[in-house]
Formats: structure tokens, C-alpha cells, sequence
């Protein structure tokens, strides 16, 4: 198995356009979570990719996994009796009001997910395995879990890779650098927001300078910062890799860091080096800034398209 993610996918509902919630006679429904995401990023561009979690035996939680299966990415759940199934409202909007998210996500079937109600023998034959800081912020049960899949991937030879992708809707900060630091001993590569590692890591400097610090620091194989707009920067090697953004005109940014982190993976899984790796991640998130939902959905020959030049108002 090329690459296994593990984490919660909700329903997301939105109205359409820039309707408020308040006012809206009709919402649009998708499945969504930054794993899944992950996983299906990694998997259109040529992964063999499954998803790891605890969903609610009912017609949403079937939902979700119909969905995902769809899309290419295996599902591998644990079914329950207990439990809800998480959702997450969208209210999408430019400056100055902005995108707002309004979590109902309480009791969650998948807070209560243990190692022994999962099936960890894809863990343990997985190349690469992915969760982010979103998991262990969802309850104290699933913050043990998290450490352990990640400690039983990497002591099966996987390669183990974390988003912090901080939620201060689910935690404060300093919780969660207690609990991300914590993990931290199981990461190979860390992916981080700069405005994450200020805020929650309490780290000073520039992305190049943070990414070092904290490589040296936890003893990480690669850690790649992003910058929004002025790109990312990867340390790796004792080395520092720039890449900056594709341009592309925005439909929905949502998902744009997880397209970034499955391009990335995706490309180091099929031997490419950092600097190509930063060049598909940095591709497939530009694609998905042009894509309704979560999730990339894209294709090699676009990401090719992308990093070659190639893009054209109309494909005739």
C-alpha cells in the first residue's frame, strides 16, 4: 500500500454562491476532512491510497464512504452503532466578511476510534501514512490514537508524515503544541503553516528559518513550510528548497493545503526528489483553487500541464 491517511471526513454543507446560512433555502453537500482529502490528491496522481477512520453504521456515514470510494481512495472503517456522523456548515464570502466554517461535529463516532477497532495491518504495510493536527484536537482518545499509528508506521518502515493544519475552533494553542510536540518523536516530515508555526509552535523568523529550526530541533527527515501566496520552503538534507505558487483564478480555496500536501507526497512516493516534489504539490493546489469542494480532484496530465506551462482558456 502506497499511502494510508487516518483521520475524520465530515459532511459539508454550503449554500450556493455567497448566500448566508441564515437565509439559505437549499445547501450543497459533499464529503470532506483533510485526510481524506490527502488521500485522494495522492491517489488521483497514482497512488494506491486508502483512508483510515470510525464512521457511524447509517446512510452518512455510508455517504462517506461511497463517496471516497468514487473518487478513488479505499476506505478501510470501522463501523458503529454509537456515534454521530460529523458535518461542517460552509458560508463562503470575499473581503471584507470572509469564508466562515461552523463545526457540528460534537460526538463524533470518530472520537472514540481505538488501534483495536482499526485495521493497523494497513498501517503496518503502508509506504507512506498521513494524519494531521486536526485528529488528536477531536478528543483525548483519538490524541492517543493518532500517537500510536504513528509510532506503528514508522517501526514498520513507512515514511511518517504530519499537517499541523491548526483549528483554534477545536483547541487553543498552547494545548496543542503539547500535544503536537508529543508526536513529533514519530514525524518524518512535517508539514507547517508559517502562521501555524508562530502561533502554535512559537517560532520566530522567516519560513527558511523556521523550517531549519524546527528540523534540528525534532530531528525531522524534511519539513515544509508554507507561505500562502509567496509559496512554500522545504528543509531537507541540511539544504533549503523555494518554490513558489502557480497562479490560478480562485473558485474555492478550500483544500488547497491538503491538494498541496498530496501532490507532495504523491510525487516523493513515485522517487521524486524535494524540488519535484514542491513542484507537484505546489501544481495540484493551484488545480484545486479551480475546483468546487475539498477536494483535488485532478489528474497527471494536468499537474504536467501546469508545471509545463500548458494551460489554455479552452481544451477543444
Amino acid at each position: 500500500m502506497d499511502l494510508v491517511t487516518f483521520g475524520e471526513t465530515m459532511l459539508r454543507l454550503s449554500p450556493p454562491g455567497q448566500e448566508r446560512l441564515e437565509r439559505a433555502t437549499e445547501l450543497e453537500f459533499r464529503a470532506a476532512g483533510a485526510e481524506s482529502n490527502v488521500a485522494v490528491a495522492a491517489g488521483r496522481l497514482g497512488l494506491e491510497t486508502t483512508w483510515l477512520s470510525k464512521l457511524p453504521d447509517s446512510p452518512l456515514g455510508r455517504k462517506v464512504t461511497a463517496t471516497l470510494r468514487a473518487q478513488g481512495t479505499e476506505p478501510a472503517v470501522a463501523w458503529s452503532e454509537s456515534g454521530r456522523q460529523g458535518v461542517y456548515f460552509l458560508e463562503q464570502a470575499g473581503e471584507p466578511r470572509g469564508t466562515n466554517v461552523v463545526y457540528d461535529r460534537t460526538d463524533a463516532a470518530v472520537t472514540t476510534a481505538t488501534p483495536a477497532d482499526l485495521d493497523v495491518s494497513r498501517v503496518e504495510a503502508a509506504d507512506y501514512f498521513f494524519t494531521s493536527g486536526i485528529t488528536p484536537a477531536l478528543s483525548a482518545t483519538l490524541a492517543d490514537t493518532t500517537r500510536d499509528l504513528l509510532a506503528r508506521a514508522r517501526e514498520s518502515g513507512a515514511t511518517t508524515a504530519l499537517d499541523v493544519n491548526y483549528r483554534s475552533k477545536l483547541w487553543d494553542s498552547t494545548t496543542a503544541r503539547a500535544e503536537l510536540e508529543s508526536l513529533f518523536p514519530h514525524v518524518d516530515v512535517l508539514f507547517v503553516a508559517r502562521r501555524d508555526a508562530r502561533r502554535v509552535l512559537d517560532r520566530e523568523g522567516d519560513a527558511p528559518a523556521i523550517a531549519r529550526g524546527l528540523s534540528e530541533d525534532f530531528d525531522f527527515g524534511t519539513v515544509v513550510v508554507t507561505r500562502g501566496e509567496d509559496g512554500a520552503v522545504a528543509f531537507h538534507g541540511g539544504e533549503t528548497v523555494e518554490q513558489s505558487v502557480f497562479e490560478a483564478e480562485t473558485h474555492d480555496a478550500v483544500g488547497t493545503g491538503d491538494a498541496f500536501v498530496g501532490g507532495y507526497i504523491a510525487r516523493r512516493a513515485q522517487g521524486g526528489d524535494i524540488v519535484d516534489a514542491l513542484e507537484w504539490g505546489a501544481a495540484t493546489a493551484a488545480l484545486k483553487r479551480t475546483i468546487p469542494g475539498d477536494v483535488a480532484l485532478v489528474t497527471p496530465a494536468e499537474v504536467d500541464a501546469v508545471l509545463d506551462g500548458n494551460t489554455a482558456d479552452i481544451d477543444r
